[in-house]
């Protein structure tokens, strides 16, 4: 491989489980060791936590019964961005206009909301160690 060619590794974890609130304790660990390894305060691993929890249970509202919930880890130097997915019934987008937007925004730094084109319902959430662009 030549020396100007540079292989870009993504740093990914992806964990897939029932869309059930009774699993979100894996999650919430999860989030804890991922902030960790990048450095993040405990104050920012706590926030990660929280706002991983919220995200969730705005999404498990309106899961399709006994589909799975998937939550997608993207690590980079700074900052972790984190994707929760799940199969709506009605494929509805939060709504951003809620305490429980206003919270996640607070909690997580950057928040995004999209739906897929089969009702699939995402929230993002993107947290930069040390509250760099946070808003």
């Amino acid at each position: 491989m030549a020396a100007s060619t540079k292989l870009s590794v993504r740093d990914v974890v992806t964990v897939r489980l029932p869309a059930a609130s009774a699993y979100l304790s894996v999650l919430r660990t999860a989030t804890a060791g991922l902030a960790a390894r990048l450095d993040f305060t405990l104050d920012e691993i706590e926030d990660l936590r929280i706002a991983v929890d919220e995200a969730c249970a705005m999404l498990l509202a309106q899961a399709v019964p006994g589909t799975d919930l998937t939550c997608e880890f993207e690590l980079t130097g700074d900052a972790m961005r984190i994707s929760v997915s799940v199969l709506t019934m009605d494929g509805a987008e939060p709504s951003r206009d809620t305490f429980a937007w206003t919270v996640l925004s607070s909690l997580a730094g950057e928040v995004d909301a999209r739906v897929g084109a089969d009702d699939r319902v995402t929230v993002t959430l993107q947290k930069r160690r040390g509250g760099a662009g946070a808003p």
